[in-house]
C-alpha cells in the first residue's frame, strides 16, 4: 500500500514535532512537509511546493499566531493542492467548526484526541470522513443559531416597515373584520382604510391584505404590539 502523504500546519513547535513523530510511526502515513506560519504556507504554494511535495491530506491548525488563519488557509491549500483538509484545534467553538466546513474542510479533530488522528487521516484519504457526533451536533446548533438570527432580522425588517397604525389595521384584518367594519371601528373613511391597505401591500410587495396579515402574525408582530399596548 502506498504511503499517505501528509502536511501539517501547526504553530506550536513542540506539538508539531510530537505529531510528526507520532504519525510517522504508522507504516502507511508519511509526513512530507510542515509549516508553522501562514505566510510560509502561502509562499510555499506560490513556489510550487504543491507539485514538488504533494499532499494527500493536510492537518491544519485553525489558530495560527492567535488568529483563526487556518480557516482561510484551508480553502487556499485545498484549491492549490487538491488535498483533503482536516482542521485541528484545542477548542470546540461552534462558529469555527461551521466556518471550517464552509472553507472546504472535510473533518474537524480536537487536538487532545490525537490518538484518533491516524484513522482520521486514512478516512480523509479514502474520502470517507464521517463527521463525529459531537461535531455534527455543534454544526446543527450553529445552523439553528443562524436560522434564529435570520428570523430575528426578518422580524425587525418587517417591524421597521410597518407603522403601529398599519399593524393595528393588519391585526383587525387577521381577526376577520371587513374594510367597512375597520373604517367604522377606527372612525375613518373607507377610502382611508383602502389607502392604508394599498400602502402596506406596496411596502411588503404582496398582493392581498389577508396575506399581509398572515405574514405579520407569523412573525409575531401582533403579539409584540399587544404587549406594548398593555404596558402603556
Amino acid at each position: 500500500m502506498d504511503s499517505i502523504r501528509v502536511w501539517i500546519i501547526e504553530d506550536d513547535q513542540d506539538w508539531l514535532r510530537g505529531l510528526v513523530a507520532y504519525l510517522n510511526k504508522e507504516s502507511d502515513l508519511h509526513v512530507v512537509w510542515t509549516a508553522s506560519k501562514a505566510e510560509d504556507v502561502r509562499k510555499a504554494l506560490q513556489d510550487g511546493i504543491a507539485h514538488s511535495t504533494a499532499a494527500d491530506v493536510i492537518l491544519m491548525d485553525i489558530m495560527l499566531d492567535g488568529r483563526p488563519e487556518g480557516i482561510l488557509l484551508a480553502e487556499e491549500t485545498a484549491v492549490a493542492t487538491g488535498a483533503r483538509v482536516i482542521m485541528l484545534t484545542s477548542m470546540e467553538a461552534k462558529e469555527l467548526i461551521f466556518r471550517s466546513f464552509q472553507a472546504g474542510a472535510i473533518d474537524y479533530q480536537i487536538k487532545s484526541d490525537f490518538e484518533s488522528l491516524p484513522e482520521a487521516v486514512r478516512s480523509a484519504y479514502r474520502s470517507q470522513s464521517p463527521i463525529n457526533a459531537a461535531v455534527a451536533e455543534r454544526m446543527r446548533e450553529e445552523f439553528r443559531r443562524l436560522k434564529l438570527l435570520e428570523r430575528e432580522f426578518e422580524v425587525k425588517k418587517l417591524g421597521d416597515l410597518i407603522t403601529p397604525s398599519e399593524l393595528q389595521l393588519l391585526d383587525l384584518i387577521d381577526q376577520g373584520y371587513t374594510q367597512p367594519q375597520i373604517a367604522d371601528k377606527l372612525v375613518v373613511s373607507l377610502r382611508t382604510v383602502k389607502n392604508h391597505v394599498n400602502h402596506i401591500l406596496k411596502k411588503l410587495n404582496l398582493t392581498g391584505s389577508r396575506e399581509a396579515a398572515n405574514k405579520a402574525k407569523e412573525m409575531g408582530l401582533f403579539h409584540k404590539n399587544n404587549n406594548e399596548d398593555s404596558t402603556k
